[in-house]
């Protein structure tokens, strides 16, 4: 009897950078194309829900269930303080990881391999096993020490996707610039959707 083949299963890292919105439509999205989602947020990350989404920060598995779990597929939801987790091994399987948003503070300890959280353990095991690993950071202006720790990064083979939603696809809402720059996320991932009008398609309802 052959056995039923598993989920892709992806690991997302939700930190203190503006932007939440992006790493929860991320979630929602894997879940619903049917991938595995173990999902680590940051202390100053759940500020961030709390303050642009209104996410309860008290109750936090709670919440992560109440928020992500209706949606189809599997959640796994790993507290930031839990250095012992699964995606802390290299002997844990998966397709790769996406730190969405990537604070500026979170790029750094990934840039110089501290590890000293599990987000930053997860993208140290993810580089090291030869995994991809995509962060999207979200500050402006730049200065000299992100674009270097970027860079550095870049060079190793880790995808450097910015927040920086594209306007030819005529977005109508601030959804639709969301779900553009998710949208980018996933081609990265190998994963088909449809959650934006690629250039030279049709732009017609």
């Amino acid at each position: 009897m052959s056995r039923a083949a598993a989920p892709r299963r992806w690991v997302v890292g939700l930190t203190g950078a503006s932007g939440a919105v992006y790493g929860v439509t991320l979630c929602r999205e894997l879940l619903a194309a049917g991938c595995e989602v173990h999902l680590v947020v940051s202390e100053a990350g759940w500020r961030v829900l709390k303050e642009e989404l209104g996410w309860d920060a008290a109750k936090r598995s709670d919440t992560i269930r109440r928020e992500l779990e209706a949606e189809s597929g599997r959640l796994v939801y790993h507290p930031q303080s839990d250095i012992g987790a699964s995606i802390a091994s290299g002997s844990f399987r998966c397709e790769g990881m996406a730190v969405v948003p990537c604070s500026m503070g979170t790029l750094a300890a990934i840039a110089h391999g501290t590890s000293d959280n599990l987000i930053a353990r997860a993208a140290d095991v993810t580089m090291k096993e030869g995994r991809p690993l995509l962060l999207v950071p979200r500050e402006t202006p730049l200065n000299a020490i992100h674009l270097e720790n970027m860079l550095k990064l870049a060079r190793i083979g880790v995808r450097i996707i910015p927040a920086m939603p594209a306007f030819y696809q005529g977005p109508q809402t601030l959804e639709d610039a969301v779900r553009f720059m998710v949208g980018k996320v996933m081609d990265n991932m190998g994963i088909a959707h449809n959650l934006y009008t690629r250039w030279g398609e049709s732009y017609e309802d």
